[in-house]
């Protein structure tokens, strides 16, 4: 069970920073909530929070012009600036209210945390997809696939023990054999992981981390929302408890099943 994103407060050297960005820091309390190496994260406590994003120049282009589309939604926080200076890229949004699925409470009424992710999935699958930055985002994802394969990045240690897929060439057919089935279709998060969806007392509040998402396969969230909750909650007895919520009628295998053979490609 876990408690959420960790947090660290950290000290800020404000010269470091675009003047705009700096002087938006000072005189706040500043906690380092980053979850991978490829973006720092900083939480800045005053009013209702605020969420710093820095990265290299260009790598959060996509997701500033996603999250402005999601929260014209009413799916995420506002954006208050992106800029890029020098090598670097700045985003900076409201907080979203609330804590990430993760958070122990949420993670100990694991039933109700299926309906709930369930829905909120849904809501979102449901959401106006006109005039989405990311209008194809499965071209972008099935290139990727491409990519890695001929790379030999192949990683079936995703499925944990219970390996799906030996081998890269068995992937990589199941993804040929039904890659004709994905549609972008539907507005999808893209990362559907439990710590991307803030809940506010089991109440949908917002999706955070919007970079993978644009107009795609639902089936793509599907895969990652229960690969999330079996690895949270470190068993897979919850997957068709989520799935029956979201609704079998939408659930096609076959699509399932490539997504599981595609994201074995990083």
């Amino acid at each position: 069970m876990g408690d959420g994103v960790k947090r660290t407060k950290v000290e800020v050297d404000y010269e470091a920073y675009p003047k705009e960005i700096g002087d938006f820091l000072k005189g706040a309390s500043v906690y380092d909530s980053s979850s991978s190496h490829a973006a720092r994260v900083l939480l800045v406590e005053r009013d209702e929070g605020y969420f710093v994003k820095e990265a290299k120049s260009g790598m959060l282009q996509k997701e500033a012009e996603l999250a402005k589309f999601f929260a014209e939604r009413n799916l995420t926080s506002k954006v208050l600036l992106y800029r890029t200076e020098g090598e670097m890229d700045y985003l900076i949004t409201e907080r979203v209210q609330g804590e990430d699925a993760t958070f122990a409470a949420y993670l100990e009424r694991p039933e109700k945390l299926c309906e709930v992710l369930a829905e909120s999935m849904r809501m979102l699958h449901a959401a106006d997809m006109r005039n989405c930055p990311v209008p194809d985002r499965m071209k972008d994802y099935l290139a990727t696939v491409d990519e890695r394969y001929h790379k030999g990045m192949f990683d079936p240690s995703i499925y944990g023990d219970n390996v799906v897929f030996k081998t890269a060439e068995e992937a990589w057919q199941t993804v040929q054999e039904y890659k004709h089935l994905f549609h972008s279709d539907t507005l999808i998060h893209g990362d559907f992981c439990l710590p991307n969806i803030i809940l506010n007392s089991f109440n949908f509040s917002g999706f955070i981390d919007l970079g993978n998402g644009g107009v795609g396969d639902r089936h793509v969230d599907l895969f990652w929302c229960a690969w999330s909750l079996w690895y949270n909650l470190k068993t897979d007895k919850y997957t068709d408890r989520f799935f029956d919520a979201y609704g079998r009628e939408k659930i096609d295998k076959d699509i399932l099943r490539a997504v599981y053979a595609a994201e074995a490609f990083g």
